[in-house]
């Protein structure tokens, strides 16, 4: 199947190799007063030299000490595309430094960058959205991201966005819901996360369950909320793809942590599932469907039908992940427990 992919080609009258590409700090310098230029040409070619350079850790100190940031915020919302391009994709490559994303969070960026998710050109939202992607692996920029109120905008914008910009998305919420979940559950992430769920894409069904995992790590998504998906996560547990089957498997286990799951879970016949998962490839997988079947095995009903599968169990006593080896041994005394 084929999918349209976003082009960051550049129009055929901004030639990178016209730019002076000198180093140094004056060279950095007047690139920056470049950028404040009225000549649009001028801002397009000093943005492809930046584009460059910033490539470089020790270039990034330097352009932050003459100030850089302020420049580049205020192109943000140029009416050019493709200086909003370059601009976004300059932060982006800011964002992979610590003092780069020390800058970005102490001089607004994320909150400037917001209004950018609108933007008519695809490419322009990509680069934003790889900006927050990035900010967000780090908890400083997860926490930054959180206090802008970006999250219920994120998970709206997942029903509107190509599939490229989508999997960005869902990156940036799973690093943001790790710290806090409660203002995603109250825009209905839920039901839309169910969505993504049964998507065409791979990576898309692996990501969304992933979301789904990081919301049910808190107390307020171990509720009804997350049981809603429950059957959808347990037909994932046979996905083709192993990173969908691992990032299920691992939803829900989180999601049968209440009895009310466990019992969704059994209607829906997750333990066959499971435990041929119990000798999956990946380790994520095999130790979250040992844990999954443990508490279904808190079922009476759930107990009887593993009680013919210890011997699953038992081989991996000599798994080579010790925290396997572990679930294992509690399993199986889970299962053979009696009244």
């Amino acid at each position: 199947m084929a999918h349209t992919r976003i082009s960051a080609n550049l129009p055929p009258n901004v030639d990178p190799t016209k730019a002076a590409l000198a180093f140094g700090k004056r060279a950095l310098t007047k690139l920056n007063e470049e950028l404040g230029s009225p000549e649009l040409l001028t801002q397009q070619r000093a943005l492809m030299a930046l584009c460059d350079l910033v490539h470089n850790p020790e270039n990034i100190y330097q352009a932050i000490e003459i100030g850089f940031l302020v420049n580049l915020k205020n192109l943000l919302l140029h009416h050019d595309s493709t200086v909003r391009q370059k601009t976004t994709q300059i932060l982006s490559i800011m964002a992979l430094h610590n003092a780069g994303r020390e800058e970005l969070i102490q001089k607004g960026v994320i909150s400037a960058v917001t209004e950018l998710l609108d933007d008519p050109v695809d490419i322009c939202r990509k680069n934003t959205h790889q900006i927050l992607a990035m900010m967000a692996k780090f908890p400083e920029g997860a926490v930054d991201i959180l206090h802008n109120h970006l999250v219920p905008l994120l998970i709206l914008k997942l029903k509107t966005e190509p599939d490229e910009i989508q999997e960005l998305i869902l990156d940036t919420l799973s690093n943001c819901l790790r710290v806090e979940a409660s203002e995603a559950l109250s825009t209905g992430a839920i039901t839309i996360l169910k969505e993504k769920l049964t998507h065409a894409s791979a990576v898309i069904r692996s990501k969304a369950a992933w979301v789904l995992l990081e919301i049910g790590t808190h107390p307020e998504g171990k509720t009804a909320a997350l049981e809603e998906v429950i059957p959808v996560l347990v037909s994932l547990l046979e996905d083709t793809d192993p990173e969908v089957q691992a990032s299920a498997t691992g939803a829900l286990m989180f999601a049968t942590v209440k009895p009310q799951g466990r019992f969704l879970a059994l209607g829906a016949e997750a333990i066959p599932p499971l435990l041929k998962l119990v000798a999956a490839e990946t380790r994520k997988a095999r130790l979250s469907a040992i844990k999954t079947l443990t508490m279904l095995a808190e079922l009476p009903e759930g107990r009887k039908m593993l009680l013919d599968h210890t011997d699953t169990f038992q081989q991996c006593l000599n798994d080579p992940c010790e925290a396997v080896q572990r679930a294992a041994k509690i399993a199986i005394s889970v299962i053979r427990w009696k009244p």
